[in-house]
């Protein structure tokens, strides 16, 4: 009955409430042989190769921190192995980077170009690696809607994945939250997906939020909800909210009541919820705590979990709770491959996050969670992969160990501010300064427990996607697309999702990070570009674009722009943006102009907490790479990796595949 109710809720519910919150999701978001090592045997024989992904690690920063002393393991492995910069994606994303990565293709073969895509029949963006859709037949029986064919959960990223070629030759992988692969497929290693892996709700990640302060009931923020909370005779009643219910008509988002009954006298707190008790003191975190969300009377329910923080009891309740994950002791979604695989995890180590970005950065961005308070929750996030590490590592005896850890990303990101008195949102708090420094020190404290397990039948890679800059200015590339006349509006509002775009007036526009469109003749629904107009137009607003300055001080804001058609080949290059915007460091696309808004500066200063990025021109944030064996490559690419990874096991580039073994002379030339 358990699998069987799972399996209703997997392709039903799921599927539906995915589609129900796009708009929140969005908007809350941007042959050759190595001839080194025997090739495995059926069984993978002993030939080892270890991968770990740190994301966002910069090969300036890291050097730096070499020099001084401070990774006394990454330098033991520059000098005894080898230590060189890896050319990332162009665009510079994740989940571009880690396709290519993935595939050993550009987002031509693998078509993903970067985070938001858009339907060019309705203009309308989406996540660009993964699609629900739901069940094609109901039935509606009163209030209740019966689905009675599955709805499903799709991969966008195409191109096959390095590790099925390895399972084919029966070759044990294990390819632990690899960004840009949910859902999970049955491919024969084992996967526990990552980025990209949604809360119940179907989002990146919608934390709730509680307070006595004045809000109205349920307003949204970019990132979660607040709730008002009333407290009368120091007791809160709320309601956590859960995915929509989609066996009901019109898909009400499902609830579950909870009470917190607050000591009138000392800083602590009792939450009861579905007959559990959580004491907590103000500034103290919870343990994961199950909840069901009843879809269907002693039928159908949903399983998450969640985390209490309580901020503060007086003078004024302050009570976060993050997203409802998805269980990963009885996942709703496909989270992992084979489908047991989250639950014999969560058996050993506990529960923990299976959000694909599990650090609630929307939450400090808002004010909602304060710097220390952030970092107390990334540690938890840490402290969980760290111990999943131990648990592989534990285990690990041959085939493929590819680990991923996504924590100097997502403290570069917030905490950029803190270390660089030029930006605009810089805070002198010499108790943050070091909180970007201090994570590359943690990875070297990850390594050194990976080299301990190194043998000689081993072959260790250590990469990141990409580095980081800071993020000064943000540049409205719609907002100058309709100055220079390319975008006509309807009116001067900066609504989202190009509601006031009269394209039948309208040449090109912006959409994600780094891509721009012409609106084609025959391929936009309100396309009015021919293709005899389209080589000129592209070449007009290379131009322009490549000459923009920044009236502030002078720099250049955009330093390259590529057509696609010169940077990308394969079967999937029809779906990529016509231009690919590469910014100067210190520069980058606005949030407005991800979600087709028009606000009227065209550039202001970016004093948000969220302060360094990447998404820029990719020759400014290369990657790393580190390996125990010499790299023979003069300039080694993420696309070099999947060649180089199958030929460690004496498997031979494969087909579409455009890089080589970084092993071996000529890769990434």
């Amino acid at each position: 009955m358990r699998t069987y109710i799972r399996q209703i809720y997997r392709d039903g519910t799921v599927a539906w409430a995915a589609i129900a919150v796009a708009v929140f999701m969005i908007a809350a978001a941007l042959g050759c042989s190595s001839g080194d090592g025997p090739k495995a045997g059926a069984a993978g024989g002993e030939r080892k190769v270890i991968v770990i992904g740190f994301d966002g690690m910069d090969p300036k920063i890291l050097s730096r921190l070499m020099e001084e002393g401070k990774l006394p393991n990454f330098k033991k492995l520059a000098e005894e192995g080898d230590f060189k910069e890896l050319g990332t994606s162009m665009p510079p994303q994740s989940p571009v980077a880690w396709s290519d990565f993935i595939t050993g293709m550009n987002p031509g073969g693998h078509g993903i170009f970067d985070f938001i895509h858009r339907e060019p029949g309705t203009m309308f963006p989406y996540l660009s690696t993964s699609r629900a859709e739901p069940p094609e037949k109901t039935v509606t029986v009163g209030k209740w809607v019966i689905p009675l064919s599955s709805g499903k959960v799709s991969l966008l990223r195409r191109g096959k994945a390095f590790w099925e070629y390895l399972t084919d030759e029966g070759i044990k992988s294990t390819v632990f939250r690899v960004p840009a692969n949910f859902p999970t497929v049955e491919d024969g290693a084992r996967q526990l997906s990552g980025m990209g892996t949604p809360d119940m709700q179907g989002t990146y990640g919608t934390y709730s939020y509680y307070t006595d302060e004045k809000i109205d009931r349920g307003i949204k923020l970019s990132g979660g909800k607040a709730f008002r909370a009333k407290v009368r005779a120091n007791r809160v009643a709320a309601s956590l909210p859960g995915p929509p219910n989609t066996f009901l008509k019109d898909a009400p988002q499902s609830k579950v009541d909870f009470v917190v009954y607050i000591d009138p006298e000392n800083p602590v707190a009792k939450i009861d919820i579905q007959g559990k008790e959580i004491i907590l003191k103000e500034g103290e975190w919870s343990d994961w705590v199950k909840i069901d969300y009843e879809m269907v009377p002693y039928l159908q329910s949903a399983s998450g979990i969640v985390r209490f923080y309580l901020k503060e009891i007086r003078p004024g309740f302050k009570l976060y709770v993050t997203p409802v994950n998805i269980d990963p002791s009885s996942p709703a979604l496909p989270i992992s491959s084979p489908e047991d695989y989250s639950e014999d995890i969560a058996e050993e180590i506990g529960l923990y996050y299976t959000q694909g970005i599990p650090e609630d950065s929307k939450a400090l961005s808002e004010n909602i969670l304060a710097d220390e308070e952030f970092l107390q929750q990334t540690d938890i996030v840490f402290g969980e992969e760290t111990d999943m590490l131990e648990l592989e590592l534990g285990r690990f005896h041959s085939g493929l160990l590819f680990f991923y850890i996504g924590r100097v990303d997502q403290l570069s990101h917030m905490f950029w501010r803190t270390m660089d008195p030029k930006h605009p949102a810089y805070e002198s708090a010499d108790k943050l300064r070091a909180v970007i420094e201090n994570a590359y020190e943690e990875m070297d404290a990850v390594l050194g427990r990976v080299l301990g397990v190194v043998d000689d039948n081993t072959t260790l890679i250590v990469l990141s996607d990409h580095g980081f800059a800071p993020f000064y200015r943000a540049f409205n590339l719609n907002s100058w697309l309709a100055r220079e006349g390319y975008v006509t509006l309807t009116d001067d509002t900066e609504s989202e999702f190009f509601q006031n775009v009269d394209w039948k007036g309208t040449q090109a526009y912006g959409v994600g990070f780094n891509g721009l469109y012409l609106n084609m003749k025959g391929r936009e629904a309100g396309g009015i570009v021919t293709e005899e107009e389209r080589d000129a137009l592209l070449g007009e607003i290379t131009e322009k674009l490549l000459d923009v300055k920044d009236p502030k001080n002078g720099k250049q804001v955009i330093t390259k722009i590529y057509r696609a058609e010169d940077i990308y080949s394969g079967p999937f290059l029809e779906d990529a943006p016509d231009l690919v915007i590469g910014y100067n460091s210190g520069y980058r696309a606005s949030w407005e102009t991800v979600l087709g808004s028009f606000p009227k500066e065209i550039m202001r200063d970016n004093k948000q907490k969220w302060s360094g990025d990447h998404l820029i021109e990719a020759d400014l944030v290369p990657g790393i790479l580190l390996s125990n064996k010499k790299i023979a490559a003069e300039h080694p690419t993420l696309r070099d990796l999947a060649p180089t990874i199958l030929g460690e096991f004496g498997i031979g580039k494969q087909e579409g595949m455009t890089g080589s073994s970084v092993f071996e002379k000529g890769a990434g030339e």
